[in-house]
């Protein structure tokens, strides 16, 4: 499927690809994700897309923006829209599928491979748009949910489909990881209020 001569780039919808993974159970481990395209061929670009709240202080996102930007990936974001809907209910919109396409057309006369981590059914046109440049577009979600996170139209026109399901033990993290850090999290934070209640005495 994939040839090391070839030139990749990767297109990740942030947001789905996030709720695949967590539907699958387990946390993107975004080092071991590079390493593991940067050694099936000749990785060009990673880009990474989200949207993020303007009006949030801290979001809980913002680390891993901040850590993908200085690792390798290139980060497009852009502030998330807040709208009423004809029921009178507040709903956040903050697409990128527009900004995901642009860039894969402008990019395309420079890769040979696209890597679409995706399941939305909007991109199957864009899809079909690379192949007719001769393209070779693999997408990357999961079938194993219930319901299926891929969109049945954009899994039939991509050239490969891989199950995120497929690739836990070389992108996944270890939950031991996550346990451990959530252990010094907790460790540093009575080690704080210790020092703080040392201070008062």
């Amino acid at each position: 499927m994939f040839d090391e001569r070839e030139k990749i780039a990767l297109f990740i919808d942030g947001a789905n690809l996030y709720a695949t993974a967590k539907s699958l159970g387990f946390d993107i481990d975004y080092k071991r994700l590079l390493q593991e395209f940067q050694n099936k061929g000749y990785l060009l670009r990673a880009y990474y897309y989200t949207a993020l709240a303007d009006d949030q202080e801290y979001s809980s996102i913002r680390p891993l923006i901040d850590w993908l930007d200085y690792n390798g990936y290139t980060v497009v974001t852009k502030p998330t829209k807040e709208f009423v809907d004809s029921t009178g209910r507040r709903k956040i919109k903050g697409n990128m599928d527009i900004e995901l396409a642009v860039h894969a057309m402008e990019m395309s006369e420079a890769i040979d491979h696209f890597v679409l981590f995706s399941g939305d059914g909007d991109f199957r046109s864009l899809v079909e748009a690379l192949q007719r440049k001769g393209k070779k577009v693999s997408v990357i979600s999961t079938l194993t949910t219930q319901p299926p996170m891929i969109a049945d139209e954009l899994r039939r026109q991509a050239d490969h489909f891989v199950d995120l399901a497929t690739m836990r033990a070389q992108v996944g993290r270890d939950p031991s990881e996550r346990a451990q850090r959530q252990a010094e999290r907790v460790q540093s934070t009575t080690f704080a209020d210790e020092f703080e209640d040392d201070e008062a005495i």
